[in-house]
């Protein structure tokens, strides 16, 4: 069973770091090349850290050069909600948490096979759990 979600903005700042909350509820964006999880190379699942979604997986993740986490696919296209971001002058296609709504980051269409997309996403929109394999 899935955990309750906060129900307001001052349960969500309790809930998350103040980076977090600026990324996922404010649409933030953390500076290129800074996030923890670039150039994490550990095998696992990448969740929403706002409400703990399995969102990427470690095998679809890819060196993009932009700064940010990069993958080619999602785990399961229903977790991911797209929206149409038209701020800054650009038109973008956002990517938020199907779940909470979170904003993950961005989607382009400039990513490698098979799927030639980019999910460029921010490290403070997500949690790492690795796969503990048994001895």
């Amino acid at each position: 069973m899935k955990k309750k979600l906060p129900q307001s903005e001052e349960e969500w700042k309790r809930k998350l770091t103040p980076e977090q909350y600026r990324v996922l509820r404010g649409k933030g964006t953390e500076m290129p090349f800074c996030g923890v999880l670039l150039n994490n190379k550990k095998e696992g699942f990448y969740h929403c850290a706002g409400c703990g979604e399995k969102l990427f997986e470690s095998g679809t993740k890819f060196e993009s050069g932009t700064g940010w986490p990069s993958f080619f696919s999602p785990v399961d296209e229903k977790k991911i909600k797209y929206v149409e971001d038209v701020s800054l002058g650009m038109k973008r296609i956002e990517v938020n948490c199907a779940r909470c709504g979170g904003h993950l980051g961005h989607v382009f269409d400039d990513g490698p096979a098979p799927t030639h997309k980019r999910y460029c996403i921010n490290s403070a929109a997500l949690e790492f759990k690795e796969n503990k394999t048994r001895e």
